[in-house]
């Protein structure tokens, strides 16, 4: 059995490649008892582009996001990623946690919007037109947070189910019930505030749950709506341009959600979801470095586009799903078993036989390093404001 690693980071052009052979000491004891201290890591732990490739599966697109996760929402595989878990500013997409959080808190009906409500909210925020002396619907005020991003629906809504304070305490619990250990709630809205991030690991994580969630899945697919005015209804659309095709954007065919967001300290964040041929991809792209405010869609548009062609040439990298049992936000994620921290490499010669490809960082190859009896090296293919 041979393992191969190869590595792809920020302006590398160098594969890595370890043969080792007995590799199943990575897994287990001489007994052939797994081993929790001889666990493979984790690759969405490393930096770097992660995704397995087997013969005849397209390359992944280059994108500048300094991260990004592509994953199946049915299973939670995560079929490629980079830089999963690096903790940056998330923006508005923060407001898929607060929609996990309140949804089953916030009670249905009418509420009329208070001075007292709208106090905190961030100068420059995105806003729907939430009025003091007001009354709304609960379903207007959710549409207003998903279709308009507004900072001033969501404080509203907090104050409904107990006040800004509990809503941040119930997101991120909600956040490490979910697994999520990267995410710090500081604004219920995603306003940027010192030390709050999260990662496109767990924003893909918010996404894919909320997808599960009838209302949410109602609420983050409605291109346009109306919302209530002094002069009456006005109608509101979804900022996330996947879904509607608005300012230069062309609508992504399939798109079912979910949101997207814009401080100038984040930069542009969107998560992504679409449906086609049965299958329901979540991705997640923070903060691209390249183009304008259309460039976090098209890079989004160019991963839905490479999952969807991936579809069973792909072994996963990872998993969306919560681990077993969580432990406290700063303990690493648990290990996957050794078969899935490095795929095996099969050297057939136009006979058919499949050849998985690995893409992982320098630091993960380390640390097979450290268990490899043997190894060779050489030069392998390309295996923060406003408020949106």
């Amino acid at each position: 059995m041979k393992i191969a690693l190869f590595s792809r980071g920020p302006g590398s052009g160098r594969a890595v490649r370890l043969a080792v052979a007995g590799c199943a000491l990575l897994a287990v004891g001489a007994a052939g008892t797994p081993s929790p201290t001889a666990d493979a890591p984790d690759p969405l732990l490393a930096s770097g582009t992660q995704v397995r490739l087997a013969g005849g599966a397209p390359e992944v697109p280059e994108v500048s996001a300094l991260s990004w996760v592509v994953a199946d929402a049915r299973s939670g595989d995560v079929l490629a990623a980079h830089d999963a878990h690096r903790r940056l500013p998330p923006a508005s997409t923060l407001k898929t946690l607060f929609a996990l959080a309140l949804l089953p808190r916030v009670p249905e009906g009418r509420h009329r919007a208070t001075d007292a409500e709208l106090a905190d909210v961030g100068e420059g925020s995105s806003l729907v037109g939430v009025e003091a002396g007001r009354a709304y619907s609960v379903d207007d005020l959710w549409r207003g947070v998903f279709l308009s991003s507004g900072n001033d629906a969501v404080h509203v809504l907090s104050a409904m189910a107990g006040g800004t304070r509990a809503a941040v305490a119930r997101m991120q619990d909600t956040a490490r019930k979910l697994g999520a250990r990267d995410t710090r709630v500081v604004s219920p809205d995603g306003y940027d505030a010192p030390g709050q991030v999260s990662s496109a690991y767990d924003l893909a994580v918010f996404g894919r749950t909320g997808l599960r969630d009838p209302r949410f899945a109602e609420y983050c697919r409605t291109a346009f709506a109306e919302f209530p005015g002094r002069k009456g209804a006005y109608d509101i659309h979804n900022t996330n341009r996947l879904l509607t095709g608005a300012q230069g954007v062309e609508r992504y065919s399939g798109a079912i959600g979910v949101k997207n967001g814009y401080t100038s300290k984040a930069g542009h964040t969107l998560v992504a979801a679409a449906r086609r041929g049965g299958r329901t991809l979540v991705v997640t792209v923070l903060n691209p470095q390249d183009g304008g405010s259309s460039t976090v869609y098209e890079e989004a548009r160019s991963l839905l586009d490479w999952g969807f062609r991936a579809a069973g040439r792909v072994r996963p990298v990872g998993s969306l799903e919560p681990p077993v049992a969580a432990g406290p936000p700063s303990s690493p994620r648990p290990r996957p078993s050794a078969e899935h921290a490095a795929a095996e490499v099969t050297g057939h010669g136009g006979d058919g036989g499949t050849a998985w490809r690995t893409l992982t960082l320098a630091g993960g190859a380390a640390a097979l390093a450290a268990a490899a009896t043997a190894f060779a090296t050489r030069r392998g293919r390309r295996g923060s404001g406003a408020r949106e």
